[in-house]
């Protein structure tokens, strides 16, 4: 079942968090994800927001986004993004379409 990932990031560092997003592809495409959407300006429709960026990827199961996740290559990128922002992750299951 696909699941996704949503990020939603604060950052209080540019200069680390830019590490981390300068290593980021290279690491995310040795992985089953897809890039959805990376947005550092969503048009905000209702509610209040207090974020810099939204992430919005997909992986064909969690299994898969646990791979990444935990891999050592991004273990050693991550370091940046946690010196760097504070992040709400969420996963959540896509729909299975009826059979």
């Amino acid at each position: 079942m696909t699941i996704y990932a949503i990020v939603q990031v604060k950052i209080n560092n540019r200069e680390a968090y830019d590490r981390y997003s300068d290593g980021f592809m290279d690491v995310f495409e040795k992985f089953e994800g897809t890039m959805l959407a990376a947005d550092f300006d969503p048009k905000i429709v209702e509610g209040d927001w207090d974020k810099d960026r939204i992430v919005l990827m997909s992986f064909p199961s969690e299994k898969a986004f646990l791979t990444w996740v935990s891999s050592d290559e991004y273990r050693e990128i991550v370091k940046h993004r946690i010196e760097g922002a504070e992040i709400i992750a969420l996963l959540a299951k896509g729909i299975e379409a009826p059979q």
